[in-house]
């Protein structure tokens, strides 16, 4: 097991970590949290050689993805960067990328009740006003669980707030800070429910954000 006591914050450098092989030639990737070596939740940075492409496989608990470089495809579409896409419990396809990608994969966290597929280009979907002077674009939201990409204008800060249910970030670009440190794009980070913290931004900076999904003890 990898990182999966949810009552400790975890935070990874992505751009510093290993590709380690997958069992698909032409498939690599960052492990950021893992219930099992080849099944059971997991969260990782996944790269697809040019060409790479998996068997047909079922997903019985969900995926989630984030493209963050690259065209990632299967035989629902191509999805360019920036595209978020939720795959329900029980469904199945073959993935493949003709010119390469780079994932942000997140396996089996659904609850089973979650059976909504979820295709968003990011690129070309409005932002929404949020609180202060950040701008939102929900993505993604199921009884208290709610996805979504923040956009932080240089200088902003947040109030200080707890995480009920607990908080998930992956800083996509610009650079993220509170009070425990300083985050760089591509870092991920893994806040337990009742944590605390008081973000803020000396940049514009993007995060995709994931609240409420982690258990409560």
């Amino acid at each position: 097991m990898l990182n999966m006591d949810f009552s400790q914050r975890v935070v990874i450098e992505t751009a510093n970590a290993s590709w380690q092989p997958s069992p698909m030639a032409g498939v690599e990737r960052k492990p950021l949290e893992r219930e099992e070596r080849e099944s059971g939740r997991a969260t990782s940075i996944v790269r697809y050689a040019p060409g790479a492409a998996f068997n047909t496989h079922q997903h019985p608990a969900g995926e989630e993805i984030f493209v963050l470089d690259g065209v990632f495809s299967d035989e629902h579409g191509n999805f360019g960067a920036g595209t978020y896409l939720r795959n329900p419990p029980g469904s199945q396809h073959a993935p493949f990328s003709k010119p390469g990608c780079i994932l942000f994969v997140k396996l089996c966290h659904f609850d089973p009740r979650d059976t909504e597929t979820v295709r968003v280009d990011t690129t070309n979907t409005a932002w929404l006003p949020g609180q202060g002077n950040l701008q939102v674009m929900p993505l993604h939201s199921f009884e208290g669980q709610h996805t979504a990409l923040v956009k932080w204008p240089a200088g902003e800060t947040f109030t200080p707030h707890r995480h009920f249910g607990g908080e998930e970030i992956l800083v996509l670009s610009g650079t993220f800070i509170d009070e425990h440190g300083c985050y760089p794009p591509h870092t991920w980070l893994r806040s337990p429910h009742g944590s605390a913290h008081h973000p803020r931004v000396e940049e514009d900076t993007v995060i995709l954000v994931k609240t409420g999904h982690l258990p409560l003890d």
